[in-house]
């Protein structure tokens, strides 16, 4: 089994407008389906810098003296470049097939494993912790707000009595709590949202892709591009916005005379999405969004 299968793969490439004797940036490597792509088109002075936090990753390394793989989340994106421009970011969010296909990190709905969900297993904090030890009005909120459930309470409600009786250390074992809270036909919807929810909370997935979304502006030399690929609507709206506005919430960061400050300007209106052709090959590239933005 692949270890990821690259979503809009071309269209990034394209957004990317890479330069042969550019340097570039994929921070979220994965399987390095991406990467691979753009080691292609650069030429022998052209580079590319890789971050993965998912020691996992280490195992897709390429071997090419114009690449470089950086064990670190991308929030270090700026530190570790230290002062050095670039052409392009990638940035491919979310979870990769590998780790949704692998039971043991607890991140897919559809098998059992421990209740995880780390990306990088060096941290502290996992899904476990949350559903266990955070109180009810905690958990009510990280459900709400991560994962958009309009009966937040209720869920946070039901799991707070139920690790009552034990503690919950399983994805199946929390599935089996909470499954049956809403009609079947809603069941996969609701369990995917509760997930999420955990997941981003466990990774703090959010903040992570403020501080990127900030870095890149300042790393990114004029005329270069930034392309995100985005697969639920809270980082999507948060790509949008600050692109159109240089602001994550939306809100227009202005100047003393005014005028708007925005780092980036939109190169494709709107996002771009897969073709149906895509999906039916990758069915996990149905929710995708894909933002190309210049640097102004």
């Amino acid at each position: 089994m692949s270890y990821h299968i690259p979503v809009l793969k071309e269209k990034s490439l394209e957004g990317l407008n890479i330069r042969e004797d550019g340097t570039y940036v994929d921070v979220t490597f994965g399987g390095g389906g991406h990467s691979r792509a753009i080691l292609e088109r650069l030429g022998e002075k052209g580079s590319l810098i890789a971050f993965d936090q998912d020691a996992d990753a280490e195992e897709n390394g390429i071997m090419d003296e114009r690449f470089r793989l950086v064990r670190r989340n991308f929030s270090f994106l700026e530190e570790e470049l230290d002062g050095r421009q670039v052409q392009g970011i990638l940035a491919d969010l979310g979870v990769s097939s590998h780790q949704f296909d692998t039971p043991e990190r607890g991140f897919s709905i559809r098998s059992n494993g421990p209740l995880d969900m780390r990306m990088d297993r060096g941290k502290s904090l996992s899904a476990e912790e949350i559903v266990n030890d955070y109180d009810e009005k905690e958990l009510a909120g990280v459900l709400r707000t991560y994962g958009e459930l309009g009966n937040a309470r209720l869920v946070a409600g039901k799991i707070v009595a139920a690790r009552k009786k034990g503690r919950i250390r399983t994805t199946g074992g929390l599935v089996e709590v909470i499954g049956g809270f809403v009609p079947s036909r809603k069941r996969n919807q609701f369990l995917a949202q509760t997930f999420q929810a955990l997941r981003i909370e466990v990774n703090d997935e959010l903040g992570v892709l403020k501080k990127l979304l900030h870095a890149a502006a300042a790393v990114t030399e004029q005329g270069g591009r930034l392309v995100v690929i985005a697969y639920h609507s809270l980082e999507d709206r948060m790509v949008k916005n600050y692109i159109r506005t240089g602001s994550v919430e939306g809100q227009e960061v202005k100047d003393l005379y005014g005028r708007r400050i925005a780092p980036f300007k939109e190169v494709h209106k709107g996002p771009v999405v897969p073709g149906e052709e895509e999906i039916e090959v990758n069915n996990r590239a149905r929710s995708a969004k894909l933002r190309i933005a210049e640097k102004t």
